[in-house]
C-alpha cells in the first residue's frame, strides 16, 4: 500500500478540483447538469482514482487506477475545450487549465510508468 498524500500529482490533482470549482461557477446555470457537473466529477476522478489505487494491495493494482485517473483528466480537458468553443471560458482561462492539467497528465503518465516496472521487478 502506498500513502497518496506523499504523491505530488495528488496534492497538483486536489489543487486542481478548487480551480475548476472555481472555473464552472461561473457556467451558465443551464449547464449545472451539463458541462459543470461532468467537469467537476472528472477532476474530482483524479485525485479520487489515486487515492482508491494507492489503497489496493500491489503495484499492478495501483497502476490500473492510475490508468484511470489519466483517464479522467483526458476527459477534463475535453470539457474545458468544449467550454471554451461554448464562449464559457476564455482563451487566458483556457490556457492556465490546460497547462496545469498537462502537468499533472505527464505526472500521472510517469507514476503509471513506475509502478509497471516495479511491477516487473517484483516478478524477478
Amino acid at each position: 500500500m502506498f500513502d497518496y498524500r506523499n504523491l505530488n500529482v495528488w496534492w497538483r490533482a486536489k489543487e486542481m478540483v478548487r480551480a475548476v470549482y472555481e472555473l464552472t461557477a461561473g457556467y451558465p446555470p443551464s449547464e449545472r447538469y451539463g458541462l459543470t457537473a461532468q467537469s467537476r466529477r472528472a477532476v474530482v476522478s483524479i485525485a479520487a482514482n489515486l487515492a482508491e489505487g494507492a489503497g489496493r494491495r500491489g503495484s499492478a493494482e495501483f497502476a490500473r487506477f492510475v490508468d484511470i485517473a489519466t483517464g479522467s483528466a483526458y476527459e477534463l480537458e475535453c470539457h474545458l475545450l468544449l467550454a471554451h468553443d461554448l464562449r464559457m471560458i476564455g482563451d487566458d482561462e483556457l490556457r492556465r487549465a490546460m497547462s496545469r492539467l498537462d502537468e499533472i497528465k505527464r505526472m500521472l503518465i510517469g507514476l503509471g510508468r513506475r509502478l509497471r516496472a516495479r511491477k516487473e521487478a517484483d516478478k524477478a
